[in-house]
């Protein structure tokens, strides 16, 4: 494998600079609030998760959100760890939106540490370096600092993978230990980290490993499996049937499957610029595809293979979900870097190497870094707090025209409900929330067109909040 692009030149020396410098680079606008326009609805809902932790219950097992249209705000989620660890930072320091982005951040880039040992370690030292570049620049780049558990499940699956192959190799427990905790947490804070568990069928069903190493890993593997299908199939179910939040527990593979064969253009979509918000890297993982095969690498070839399987069965237990959101193709962007990186790996002609690296790092953060900024036209929500404090108590409940985005109900520090701006004008609507004890209905004035027959207790340029009372039941 000989290339002009030498590993003694500096630029080759040490992933953990890169690392680093990633970091630092994600750090700008880290103490935003959840105001980007991409998925602040999904970060908010778990943010409502970790504030409720900290002033309502912080009892692990009973996820609560602001918006859930119950008395109680429990709902059936994924494990919140994540979660979880925000409520102890805000214990300790306060309460204050961006923990969560630096806790994902921090875990993320630990995580992307022992993607780099995976592949230097079963693969080389070359395709680890570049693959580990391509990594950060996918995805990755925006969403290892958002408040969602996408990148911080794999993040914590790839140690535990790694563990799992350590103890199989040396038998040591503390291996055993960290891949149990590890890969447990991994896909328990989201399942489609399970898909990583393939990278270990081969090592212990052919692997020349002793007997007892492969049967702890596999019962191991099972006791974990075991776990998650109690959370998320049983407890889950629980949460909704007993407190009558919502859940969302994916589609059968039958409707999946009809879904994703209704929209390819739009499944395809997320490979070929979702992945690297670009289509240089892309090429090249097509190019990497086509190498494994024709050089008949096999290691290479089941690495993709058999994630690629199960991620598949991913793809179709989600159906519209998974063409619906940009970042479910996360779990599978790891192997997709990967083989970008193993055919530049490939390339022995320098500029050429330097103008993939360069030009698809480029090009995905330009597509990127629009999320590390807040817009204008958003900031004014960043108000609403101040505003519920002015004309009501902490626990009077309130409704907003977010038009079924979370974001306003929890940027008001309130509960409540979030409505459409045609549920505003229907009175039937009002006198079924003001049954449930709503108070106050705070217009967002950007969006909503009309008025309303209620008592005006706060006007500015950008909202106006009226008293609903009992009388309008």
């Amino acid at each position: 494998m000989n290339s002009s692009l030498k590993f003694s030149h500096p630029f080759f020396r040490d992933i953990r600079f890169y690392i680093a410098l990633a970091f630092l680079v994600r750090l700008i606008g880290i103490t935003n609030p959840p105001l980007e326009i991409s998925h602040n609805w999904r970060q908010v809902t778990g943010l409502m998760v970790s504030r409720n932790y900290l002033e309502t219950d912080p009892s692990f097992i009973y996820p609560r959100i602001d918006d859930a249209g119950t008395p109680t705000g429990i709902i059936g989620m994924e494990f919140p760890v994540m979660n979880y660890l925000y409520f102890i930072f805000a214990k300790l320091f306060g309460y204050t939106h961006w923990y969560g982005r630096l806790i994902n951040l921090l875990v993320s880039s630990f995580g992307i540490y022992f993607f780099y040992l995976l592949v230097k370690k079963y693969i080389n030292e070359k395709t680890a370096f570049l693959s580990t570049l391509f990594l950060f620049c996918s995805i990755w780049f925006s969403f290892s600092r958002k408040m969602m558990p996408d990148t911080f499940c794999i993040s914590l699956m790839l140690p535990g993978i790694y563990f799992g192959l350590e103890y199989l190799e040396f038998g040591k427990i503390k291996h055993w230990i960290l891949f149990f905790l590890f890969a447990g947490l991994g896909i328990l804070s989201k399942i489609p980290a399970g898909i990583y568990f393939a990278l270990l069928l081969y090592p212990v069903i052919a692997g020349k490993y002793p007997m007892s190493r492969k049967i702890t890993i596999s019962i191991s593997g099972l006791v974990i499996i075991c776990f998650v299908y109690a959370w998320y199939f049983y407890w889950n179910v629980h949460l909704v049937s007993t407190f009558g939040g919502w859940y969302n527990s994916g589609k059968s593979l039958s409707e999946g499957f009809f879904d994703i064969r209704t929209h390819l253009g739009e499944f395809f979509e997320k490979f070929y610029f979702s992945a690297f918000d670009g289509f240089i890297l892309f090429g090249c993982f097509l190019a990497g595809l086509v190498l494994i095969f024709r050089k008949k690498d096999f290691r290479m070839q089941y690495v993709f293979l058999s994630v690629f399987v199960f991620f598949l069965l991913y793809i179709f237990k989600s159906g519209y979900f998974f063409f619906h959101h940009n970042y479910y193709i996360i779990p599978f962007v790891p192997v997709m870097a990967l083989l970008s990186g193993y055919f530049v790996s490939h390339i022995n002609k320098k500029w050429i190497v330097l103008f993939l690296i360069a030009g698809g790092i480029t090009e995905s953060v330009a597509n990127q870094q629009h999320d590390f900024f807040i817009k204008k036209s958003e900031i004014y929500k960043s108000k609403l707090e101040s505003i519920a404090d002015s004309v009501s108590q902490r626990n009077d409940l309130i409704v907003i025209n977010g038009n079924m985005n979370p974001q306003q109900i929890y940027l008001s520090h309130r509960k409540g409900f979030t409505c459409t701006d045609a549920q505003l004008l229907d009175s039937t609507y009002l006198k079924s929330i003001a049954v449930e004890n709503c108070r106050y209905v705070f217009i967002n004035k950007h969006t909503f067109q009309g008025t309303l027959p209620l008592t005006r207790v706060y006007r500015d340029d950008d909202f106006d909040v009226f008293k609903l009372t009992k009388s309008h039941e």
